[in-house]
């Protein structure tokens, strides 16, 4: 990557992640304030486009940024966080789905906060983690898609509660994995 790019702000991938985060809020309060639902999801996939579209403009325009690598995942995380609290103050999903996601969340974040001390700012992405992530993006709307009547209603919410089981398995097995990157990170400091 060329280091010139790194710290460029003004691009298109980060447009629209920045246009992902300003989504965010409207996300929450359809859901929760008129419960529009139909319209909810449609800014999540519009979101789920934009996500894709982001990194495929970032490639393609070489535009790759340090605030980029940031904005995305942050606006990921904060999809599925305002889904979670909506979902809940909504009673379409329990307490324990809420706490288990949230607390994998504030252990990565202190372990994070650990590596800082010892000069990192984070460990490399890994797929499980990637992939469970998609698996709750995929889950919550499915979910929101339960409360619909009919057939699509009853399939999306089935599909929906199997990709939430296996996405928070999924995201604790990251979370584990991210784990022993950070004790070898310690460790290689150790041996420096």
């Amino acid at each position: 990557m060329n280091q010139q790019l790194t710290y460029r702000i003004w691009t298109v991938p980060n447009a629209l992640s920045a246009a992902r985060l300003l989504g965010v809020p409207v996300f929450f309060w359809l859901i929760v304030g008129p419960k529009n639902d139909g319209l909810a999801l449609v800014i999540l996939v519009i979101s789920s486009f934009t996500d894709w579209l982001d990194g495929y403009l970032a490639r393609r325009l070489n535009q790759f940024s340090r605030l980029g690598e940031l904005l995305d995942p942050l606006a990921d995380r904060l999809y599925v966080v305002a889904a979670l609290i909506a979902l809940f103050m909504r009673d379409l999903i329990p307490t324990w789905v809420v706490i288990a996601l949230l607390s994998r969340d504030l252990i990565m974040f202190l372990f994070l906060i650990y590596l800082k001390k010892f000069g990192y700012n984070g460990v490399p992405v890994h797929f499980v983690g990637k992939a469970a992530t998609m698996n709750l993006l995929y889950a919550l709307p499915l979910i929101l898609m339960g409360t619909f009547d009919g057939i699509v209603g009853q399939i999306a919410h089935i599909f929906g509660w199997a990709f939430l089981l296996w996405g928070i398995s999924m995201y604790w097995y990251a979370a584990l994995l991210y784990m022993q990157q950070i004790s070898k990170l310690r460790s290689s400091t150790n041996a420096d």
